[in-house]
C-alpha cells in the first residue's frame, strides 16, 4: 500500500480544482535511477494504465505505481509541506536505509 497524508491530499485537490489537472487523471508514483543516493522518486499525473500497474486508493486519492517501483515504495506515505521553508511533495519511506539531505533520493 502507498498512503496519502492529509497534507498531500489537500494539495492534490487544490491542483485539480485549479483546472490544471482533469479529474480523470490519477497520481503515478515511481522510482528511477539517479540522485546522490542512487534512487529518486518520480511523481506525475497520468490517465493511462500500464500492464503490471499496482493500483491503490488512500484518503480519496488514486495512486498507481509499476511493480518494480512498488517494491521500493511499500508502506510509503506521500506528504506535502508548503510555506517558505516547505519542500513540496515528499516521501516518508520506511524502506529507505539512507536519504540525501534534500530528500529527493534514497537507497535501500
Amino acid at each position: 500500500m502507498i498512503f496519502v497524508a492529509d497534507s498531500a491530499r489537500e494539495k492534490i485537490v487544490d491542483i485539480r480544482s485549479s483546472g490544471q489537472i482533469n479529474n480523470d487523471f490519477f497520481l503515478r508514483v515511481s522510482v528511477i535511477s539517479g540522485g546522490c543516493s542512487g534512487l529518486s522518486y518520480k511523481l506525475d499525473f497520468d490517465n493511462e494504465s500500464k500492464p503490471n500497474d499496482q493500483v491503490f486508493e488512500d484518503n480519496g486519492v488514486k495512486v498507481v505505481t509499476d511493480l518494480k517501483s512498488f517494491l521500493y515504495l511499500f508502506n510509503t506515505t506521500l506528504e506535502f509541506s508548503g510555506g517558505l521553508d516547505g519542500k513540496g511533495f515528499a516521501f516518508n519511506n520506511p524502506n529507505a536505509s539512507r536519504t540525501c539531505s534534500c530528500g529527493e533520493s534514497f537507497s535501500v
